[in-house]
């Protein structure tokens, strides 16, 4: 065990180290994480919508019950059937408290779905801001990499054309060029001529 948690810390660590080199990263990261979260969210709505409609049927079920005994205990109290009406109001009252306790549910599941679409909205929203950080952050770092470029061929010789400029009457390392290579000619010449 010891062995696993030094590796996780380990791996932990050097995630964090990646991500605080690569900020860029750690936004998109936790648009991710974001993203888990809200189909979480999502996911928990549909349960609770779900828990919400059988809880109304339960109660719907319930009330139908509760309606059919009352309808004994009237029933059995008309016909003088003191045997029956004790049993029967005792299950009208059983089924009273189980429509309760199935109100009660739903009442909770209500408060529960109303705050997790409030929570999974929240989350969306900020999850769209995130995308426009992470699109104006992409966009800087494309505008950067491309000034970057750009600066890295904008060198001094590579800005200049070399035909017009090597060929102009101004140049003094043309000039330098001309007269090395001239006296050059020259001493090439005389070393001829004297043999």
């Amino acid at each position: 065990m010891g062995l696993f948690e030094d590796l996780s810390r380990f791996l932990e660590s050097r995630l964090d180290e990646f991500l605080q080199a690569n900020p860029h990263l750690e936004v998109m990261a936790l648009e991710e994480q974001l993203r888990g979260q809200e189909e979480d969210a999502i996911a928990l709505l549909g349960d609770l919508k779900r828990r919400e409609n059988q809880l109304q049927e339960s109660i719907l079920t319930t009330a139908q019950e509760v309606q059919r005994w009352h309808g004994r205990i009237m029933k059995a109290k008309a016909a003088n059937r003191l045997d029956l009406l004790q049993p029967a109001q005792e299950r009208e009252a059983a089924l009273l408290r189980q429509g309760n306790h199935f109100w009660g549910q739903m009442t909770g599941v209500k408060a529960r779905l109303e705050q997790t679409r409030t929570l999974q909205q929240q989350i969306h929203r900020k999850r769209q801001e995130l995308k426009v950080k992470i699109a104006q952050a992409e966009a800087t770092r494309t505008a950067t990499k491309t000034a970057q470029t750009k600066t890295d061929w904008q060198t001094t010789g590579w800005q200049q054309s070399p035909y017009p400029s090597s060929r102009s009457p101004g140049d003094p390392l043309e000039e330098t060029f001309q007269r090395w290579e001239t006296e050059k000619e020259l001493e090439e010449l005389k070393r001829q001529m004297g043999r």
